[in-house]
């Protein structure tokens, strides 16, 4: 492990399946291998250079550490982040569209105006993410958590987040039309003011979550808990 004077840490990794394969449930053990070639003196990783503003498009930092990266408005278009730290980062502004993110760890990290579409993100770790208004359309969550998140005005319309848990999270304004909500545990969440048209919620879990002004107009509600939740006309659920 390497540290450089901006707080970049690099770790080597090395992995791969018996059968010579790599599937989604083993993307934690499918890292890259030649990531410990850390130039201190260039701070870059396999000829890459880590700052703002970086190209880093198609780029491939599986595994990579980017622990307090600088990467604002950076374009890692279709870069490939599998397994790769990117805790308390700052990647506000930069563009992510389509880029792959499974088993990421963005804890803490700086996401705001980012562009995520169609970004791969199944089971990341988004822990307290500030993403104030970054869009996320058509990006992939299941199974990521979002607890804490702060997601204000926030555009995920047609977001699969299929058993994210989004607990304590901050949707408010947020604009959900056809995103998919369906086993989401959405327990204390704000989603004061969210658009949430056409939206999947089957079997989510809203208890004690407050969608004080929200539009749940043709949105799939079968299953879900509402116990104790305020909902889009003032009134609490309690029953």
């Amino acid at each position: 492990m390497c540290l450089v004077p901006f707080g970049l840490l690099i770790s080597s990794c090395s992995s791969g399946l018996t059968d010579g394969t790599t599937t989604v449930a083993d993307v934690t053990t499918t890292v890259a291998e030649t990531l410990t070639t850390l130039d201190e003196t260039t701070k870059t990783i396999n000829g890459y250079r880590i700052e703002s503003g970086a190209n880093l498009r198609g780029a491939d930092l599986r595994g990579a550490d980017l622990t307090y990266a600088d990467l604002t408005g950076a374009d890692l278009t279709k870069a490939d982040l599998t397994g790769a730290i990117l805790l308390s980062a700052n990647l506000s502004g930069a563009d992510l569209t389509g880029a792959i993110l499974t088993k990421a760890n963005l804890n803490n990290t700086r996401l705001i105006n980012a562009n995520l579409s169609f970004v791969d993100l199944r089971g990341a770790a988004l822990v307290a993410a500030i993403m104030l208004n970054a869009t996320l359309t058509e990006a992939n969550l299941t199974g990521a958590k979002l607890d804490a998140a702060e997601l204000h005005g926030a555009f995920l319309s047609g977001t699969n987040l299929t058993k994210a848990t989004l607990t304590v999270a901050d949707l408010s304004d947020a604009d959900l039309t056809y995103a998919v909500l369906a086993g989401a545990d959405l327990t204390k969440a704000n989603l004061t003011g969210a658009i949430l048209t056409y939206a999947d919620l089957t079997g989510a879990d809203l208890r004690y979550a407050n969608l004080r002004g929200a539009d749940l107009g043709r949105a799939t509600l079968d299953g879900a808990n509402f116990w104790n939740a305020t909902l889009p006309d003032g009134s609490v659920r309690t029953s």
